[in-house]
């Protein structure tokens, strides 16, 4: 050793071989002409901070691992190519499967894997320290003489039974496909069903999901949704392409980490994606996919900030004592009957109009059974007095008998029934106009982050019951023979 010292070229050599073995940004720094020869290695701190991440599950410290980035950060290199083989250096007797919504991507990664690790750069680095199993080295599994392998698929796709050490989820939906309820729902009854079988140990082996956001209800949403009851399991590394202070879904990882920058829309990687590339990739996308795509794909929220329909800057706030009296008021509701865990939520909208302005005063939601569903109509009815309670009917027979049926329980109070007709975000849009003009208000309270949420996903959003009361109520109160309050209870139709 120290014969090799002796020579600077040696003593740097070793180095770097040093500094490889312990940190995987410097193997990154050290690979990268292998696999991307005549193109210059730009670090930026995005890929600083996604290498820590892994080192983190390396380490045994995070154990599920989500990472939300826009493309081109390098994120199928950092994850699918140089990780696995970093790992190895360590301990060769590890074992892949990676699946992507393509098994072209997986099987293109595991080519690039093979070729590090083959390189003269690599072998003159750590000589015969990784050999390949000449008996298995097809692309989409190849093993080393450690027992250890890379196995590529697609989500959906046959495992062969395999189990790995990591589960590595690279880019599970198509963006193309991504608007797809039937695509999106195949690849979340794959990632619940199939996929937590194939670990090797169930509390040591490892998960990684790396991609961009492409809807409210994709692999991401689902590992996200706090009723989904996994996500707590899981460290969400969230790192949109504009910081935002506001973001819905920041970074949440056992590190402590904190979005390093401070500015409001500060780029995460403007050595590589300077402002005007930026900007360019942002017309291309909205041209293709609009504001979704953008907020999606580069923003990790699958929503335009401000909001769909309903825009978050133009509701705005009031605490209660300001609110005006007189004037009209209803209570929208949305009804459902369940209790399921996944089931639509039951919600009723409480409503004001004085003159051109509206003021939604209360929000009551919640997933209730048939019989518990009826004494919170009550309760909330008596709550609010002498104000109609506007709930809506389904057609037919049925309909009828529940229409009876309510009425008998909400006897004594102002009741409307009717159908419904059009789609929902046909119905919204009268109350999304009066949004934008600047003629609706919030009362200050705890369901106001919950309303706000679910408005400026609307229609895209997975749950729609507070838009749909809360049209229902505006509906009533425009109506020229909407009642006052204090008027005299009855039944309506």
């Amino acid at each position: 050793m120290q014969q090799a010292f002796a020579d600077p070229k040696a003593a740097l050599h070793e180095l770097d071989r040093i500094e490889a073995e312990e940190g995987l940004l410097s193997f990154v720094r050290l690979m990268w002409p292998v696999l991307e020869p005549g193109r210059e290695f730009k670090q930026g701190k995005v890929v600083e901070t996604i290498c820590q991440h892994l080192e983190a599950v390396t380490d045994g410290k995070i154990r599920k691992l989500l990472i939300n980035v826009p493309p081109g950060c390098m994120k199928s290199l950092l994850v699918n190519v140089f990780w696995p083989v970093w790992e190895w250096i360590k301990d060769p007797s590890k074992r892949y499967v990676c699946f992507s919504y393509s098994e072209k991507l997986t099987l293109r990664d595991n080519r690039k894997c093979k070729r590090l690790l083959t390189s003269d750069v690599f072998q003159d680095y750590w000589p015969g320290q990784i050999e390949l199993d000449p008996d298995e080295r097809a692309v989409g599994k190849f093993s080393n003489m450690n027992t250890g392998f890379k196995m590529a698929s697609s989500v959906g796709g046959a495992t062969t039974g395999e189990r790995g050490d990591r589960v590595i989820v690279d880019d599970p939906h198509n963006v193309v496909e991504g608007e797809s309820d039937a695509m999106r729902q195949e690849a979340l009854t794959w990632f619940t069903e199939a996929l937590t079988t194939r670990t090797n140990d169930p509390t040591k082996s490892a998960f990684v999901v790396i991609m961009q956001r492409i809807h409210e209800r994709d692999i991401s949403g689902h590992i996200l949704d706090p009723e989904s009851g996994i996500r707590e399991d899981w460290d969400h590394l969230c790192l949109p392409m504009h910081y935002e202070e506001d973001h819905p879904y920041p970074s949440q990882t056992s590190l402590d980490f904190e979005d390093w920058r401070e500015e409001e829309d500060e780029l995460l990687w403007p050595e590589r994606f300077p402002q005007s590339a930026v900007e360019e990739d942002e017309r291309t996308m909205r041209s293709e996919g609009g504001d979704y795509a953008v907020a999606g794909q580069f923003q990790q929220r699958p929503a335009p900030r401000g909001g769909g329909l309903f825009k978050r800057d133009d509701f705005n706030k009031i605490d209660r004592s300001l609110v005006p009296t007189g004037g009209r008021t209803v209570r929208g509701w949305d009804l459902a009957g369940s209790k399921k865990k996944k089931a639509a939520f039951t919600a009723g909208v409480k409503m004001q109009r004085v003159g051109h302005d509206l003021y939604i005063l209360d929000v009551r939601r919640g997933r209730y059974g048939p019989g518990e569903l009826e004494r919170v109509l009550k309760e909330v009815a008596d709550t609010d007095g002498h104000i109609q309670q506007s709930l809506p009917q389904d057609p037919g027979q049925a309909g009828l008998h529940q229409k009876a049926h309510l009425a008998r329980t909400l006897s004594g109070h102002h009741v409307h029934f009717s159908t419904e007709s059009g789609e929902k975000e046909d119905r919204a849009r009268p109350l999304a106009s009066q949004v934008s003009a600047g003629n609706v208000y919030l009362v200050r309270a705890p369901w106001n982050k919950q309303f706000l949420a679910e408005a400026c996903t609307f229609p895209a959003g997975r749950w729609k019951d507070q838009i749909d009361a809360a049209t229902r109520a505006y509906a009533r109160l425009i109506q020229k023979k909407a009642p006052k309050v204090g008027a005299a209870p009855k039944v309506i139709s």
